[in-house]
C-alpha cells in the first residue's frame, strides 16, 4: 500500500478550477438579474420572490430538459458558444406553452475534468439565453466525474420555474374547432433529432468544416449549431391578453407528436404541407436519407418550432404583432372534428419534391 498522501486532485478533480470558474461566471450571472431575483451565485440555493416580480396568485411551473447529442457537434467543431442558449430555450419554451413566463433557470454541467474556458463558454451562453427569455439565472452545478465521460465530453441539464396568474394558464381546454393553427419559424433543428442528422452526416461523408451542402454561405458545422429559437417575449403579451387558445412546442416527436398534446377530446390538427417553405436543411436532410415525410414530421420541427391555436377572430391581430416582434408567421392549417391526433397534409408531394429538388442542386 502507498503512504504516499492522496488528494482529490490525484482522483482528477480539482475544487481551487471549481471555485475559480464561479468567480468566473457570477458575472454573467449578475447580467440576468430581474425583479424577483438579485442573481447572485455561490449559496446552497437560490431565492426568487414572487411579490417582487409582480404576482398576485400566481401558479408555478417547472420544465427541465437537456441539449443532447447536439452537444457531440459542440465538441467536434470546438464551438461551445450557443448550446447554452439551446439549453435555456429548450426549457422555457416548454414553460411559454403552458401560458408561464420563465422566472428563473439552473443549470448542470457534468465531464470528465474540468475545463474551464469551455464551461465558462458554455454558461456564458446560458446566461445569454436567460437574458433573452427574461429569466434569471440563479445557481447551476459544474460536477466533475473522472471515468464516468470520456476526455473533452461533457453533458448538459437545465431546469426552469415559471409562473402564470392563476385562470390564464393554458391547458388546451380552450381549443375548439374552426381555431386556426398558426407557425412560428424555426431557426433549424433546434436540439431534437441530432442522433439521425449526425448519423446522415457520417454516411454522406459530409465535413463539418466545409460549406453546407444546402448554404454555401456556412459552415456544416455552424449552420447545424444554430441554437433554438426562444419565443417568449413574442407570446407573453399574446397569452395575458388571452388571445391564444393553446401553444405546442415542436420538439422531439415533431409536429405529428407535439400538436395532438394540447388538444381536448374530439379535436384533430390539419396541417398543410405547402403553407410554409420546407428549410433546405430539412430538405437535405430528406434527401440524405430518403426519409418518408411521416417519418420527417415525425422526428424534426420541419422549419417550424411553435404553433399556436387561435380562434379566427384573433388571427389577423395576433399575426400583425407577432411579425412585429420579429417571428416569422405561417397559417399552417386548422382545427377539425374528429379524433385527437394530427394529419400533415400533401407532405408526401410537397416535401419529397423539394428533397428531390436540393439533392439535384447539390449533387
Amino acid at each position: 500500500m502507498s503512504e504516499i498522501p492522496l488528494t482529490y486532485a490525484d482522483a482528477g478533480v480539482s475544487i481551487a478550477a471549481g471555485n475559480a470558474l464561479v468567480r468566473r461566471i457570477a458575472p454573467l450571472a449578475r447580467a440576468t438579474a430581474r425583479p424577483g431575483a438579485d442573481a447572485e451565485l455561490g449559496g446552497f440555493g437560490g431565492f426568487f420572490d414572487l411579490k417582487a416580480a409582480g404576482y398576485i396568485d400566481p401558479l408555478l411551473v417547472a420544465a427541465n430538459d437537456g441539449v443532447g447529442t447536439k452537444l457531440k457537434l459542440a465538441i467536434a467543431t470546438g464551438n461551445h458558444a450557443t448550446v447554452g442558449i439551446d439549453l435555456v430555450a429548450m426549457c422555457v419554451n416548454d414553460l411559454i406553452v403552458q401560458g408561464a413566463e420563465p422566472l428563473f433557470f439552473l443549470d448542470y454541467l457534468a465531464s470528465a475534468t474540468l475545463d474551464s474556458d469551455v464551461a465558462a463558454t458554455v454558461v456564458a451562453g446560458i446566461a445569454d439565453g436567460c437574458r433573452i427569455a427574461g429569466c434569471a439565472l440563479i445557481g447551476g452545478e459544474t460536477a466533475e466525474m473522472p471515468g464516468m465521460y470520456a476526455a473533452g465530453d461533457y453533458d448538459l441539464a437545465g431546469f426552469s420555474v415559471g409562473a402564470v396568474e392563476r385562470g390564464q394558464q393554458l391547458s388546451g381546454d380552450r381549443v375548439a374547432p374552426g381555431d386556426v393553427l398558426l407557425g412560428l419559424a424555426s431557426s433549424g433543428a433546434h436540439s431534437n433529432g441530432f442522433s439521425l442528422i449526425r448519423k446522415l452526416v457520417e454516411r454522406g461523408g459530409a465535413r463539418l468544416d466545409r460549406p453546407a451542402p444546402f448554404d454555401i454561405e456556412m459552415l456544416l458545422g455552424d449552420a447545424l449549431l444554430v441554437p433554438t429559437r426562444i419565443y417568449v417575449r413574442a407570446l407573453l403579451p399574446a397569452i395575458r391578453a388571452q388571445r391564444i387558445s393553446a401553444l405546442a412546442h415542436i420538439t422531439g416527436g415533431g409536429l405529428l407528436e407535439n400538436i395532438p398534446r394540447v388538444l381536448p377530446a374530439g379535436c384533430h390538427a390539419h396541417v398543410d404541407a405547402g403553407a410554409w417553405p420546407l428549410p433546405p436543411l430539412f430538405a437535405w436532410l430528406q434527401a440524405q436519407g430518403r426519409i418518408e415525410p411521416s417519418e420527417l414530421a415525425r422526428t424534426f420541427n420541419c422549419g417550424i418550432g411553435m404553433v399556436l391555436a387561435v380562434a379566427p377572430s384573433h388571427v389577423d391581430a395576433l399575426i400583425a404583432d407577432l411579425t412585429a416582434a420579429g417571428e416569422t408567421v405561417h397559417v399552417i392549417g386548422r382545427v377539425e372534428p374528429g379524433v385527437r391526433g394530427c394529419t400533415v397534409a400533401g407532405a408526401d408531394e410537397v416535401w419529397s419534391a423539394r428533397g428531390a429538388w436540393v439533392a439535384t442542386h447539390n449533387a
